[in-house]
């Protein structure tokens, strides 16, 4: 099969490698038919964290499953399935407390499962990874293109909310504009925020922000203020901030604009922060809580699939730019010179 192949800082190729097969009773085999190009992605790529030269890339599967092993109930060949950035089994401890990103039996999607960014996956597990959209929906492109960011941004973005407590009625701050923050808006409209404040330094994205339910939004880069701006809006700061960008400066910011007794939900890799520490002082002076952490996209899936099938949840507009596989490294470059939000890849 063919698959997307991390060559080293700023090289993807695709190469001609092994397809995955049936290894345990609860495998199953998917034929990719969707997948993208995640910013998380962008860290390696612009050589910033450590992988291999040679290995497999890509983390967010749809498709059809092809074949299953002799355990697996819940899909069948034929299946349109998706499928979240980890593998979890559905069963242990953590997965049964709704935290899969820590399934003490969990895998990625790399190796020998065939990278996601690739024409086939195997995925470990199948009964508690692999999520199965309805027949009805199997094959119609626009449900499809709102499904797919369930496997990784808008889980991340619904987690970040989440973990800040976005109820009804709050005012909430989203810092970052690039797909997981637009996830993030739409996400705390979903859950009922009356007032959305985002941030960003682009400003094509903080239009679709105001596009997802952002009732304000705030410019960086311009030599504007922005904690200061953001403080101005909500009157001191917000109950509720969403960081999703990972970035200390980001981090920073977040706890700049939270106000005392409020909390910061963050979901952004971190990039930075263990060099330039944790606002940590800011934080006990404020009584500032810091929650969330990797997203537990599994947990999530199914009430947001729920929502995206009855047309109340779309966050397909943050796919910006469409490739093949074999495109693949013209779609990286796209998002490393931002130039896309999220590249969408169809094998």
């Amino acid at each position: 099969m063919r698959a997307a192949i991390y060559d080293g800082p700023g090289e993807i190729s695709v190469e001609d490698v092994p397809r995955p097969e049936i290894e345990a009773p609860g495998d199953a085999i998917v034929r990719v038919t969707h997948t993208a190009v995640c910013g998380s992605d962008l860290w390696f790529y612009r050589g910033e964290s450590d992988r291999e030269a040679g290995s497999r890339v890509g983390h967010e599967p749809m498709g059809i499953v092809e074949a299953v092993g002799d355990d697996v109930d819940s899909v069948r060949p034929g299946d349109r399935v998706f499928a979240p950035f980890v593998v979890s089994c559905g069963y242990c401890e953590y997965c049964r407390r709704g935290l899969h990103t820590s399934c003490v039996n969990g895998d990625s999607w790399g190796g020998d499962n065939g990278g996601a960014q690739g024409e086939y996956v195997r995925s470990p597990h199948a009964d508690g990874t692999l999520v199965r959209v309805p027949d009805r929906y199997a094959d119609d492109e626009d449900v499809l293109e709102s499904v797919l960011p369930l496997t990784d941004v808008m889980g991340t973005g619904h987690h970040a909310a989440v973990s800040a407590g976005v109820d009804a009625g709050d005012t909430c701050v989203v810092v970052g504009d690039g797909a997981v923050g637009l996830c993030g808006v739409l996400a705390a409209r979903r859950l009922g925020a009356s007032r959305i404040v985002a941030v960003g330094h682009h400003p094509d994205r903080l239009e679709l922000a105001a596009e997802f339910g952002a009732t304000e939004t705030v410019l960086g880069g311009d030599g504007t203020d922005v904690v200061d701006r953001v403080r101005e809006l909500t009157y001191g700061g917000a109950e509720h901030v969403l960081e999703c960008v990972g970035a200390a400066s980001a981090m920073e910011q977040a706890v700049e604009v939270c106000r005392p007794g409020g909390t910061v939900g963050y979901v952004g890799v971190p990039h930075g922060v263990d060099d330039a520490g944790v606002p940590i002082f800011d934080m006990f002076g404020d009584n500032v809580a810091l929650r969330g952490g990797v997203a537990p996209v599994r947990a999530y899936a199914d009430e947001l699939l729920e929502d995206v099938l009855g047309g109340t949840l779309d966050p397909s507009p943050i796919f910006t730019e469409t490739v093949s596989l074999e495109e693949i490294a013209a779609g990286y470059r796209a998002m490393d010179e931002r130039d896309a939000i999220k590249v969408l890849v169809e094998p």
